[in-house]
């Protein structure tokens, strides 16, 4: 089973690491992979816990204006379609 870990657990995590926790002991501890630890790592290290909600809020709204400017472009097409068709 998979487990999801919310960011302010993440950073929790990477601060007893910090604090000289032995990467194994925090894995098994926990129930994560080292390999997550390492990504959690490069994503969120040195984050506090408002900076993790605001740049995981930046990711959801940049995914959002992605989706909607795609969605331009495609009416744009459709438009452009129909008026080169136009007598």
């Amino acid at each position: 089973m998979k487990k999801r870990f919310s960011e302010e657990q993440i950073i929790g995590f990477l601060h007893e690491a910090d604090a000289g926790m032995p990467v194994k002991d925090l894995c098994r501890r926990h129930g994560f992979s080292e390999a997550s630890y390492y990504l959690w790592r490069s994503k969120f290290g040195g984050m506090s816990v408002p900076d993790a909600k605001r740049l995981k809020e930046l990711e959801a709204e940049n995914a959002r204006l992605k989706k909607l400017l795609a969605e331009q472009m495609f009416e744009n097409d459709v438009i452009k379609d129909v008026l080169r068709k136009k007598p």
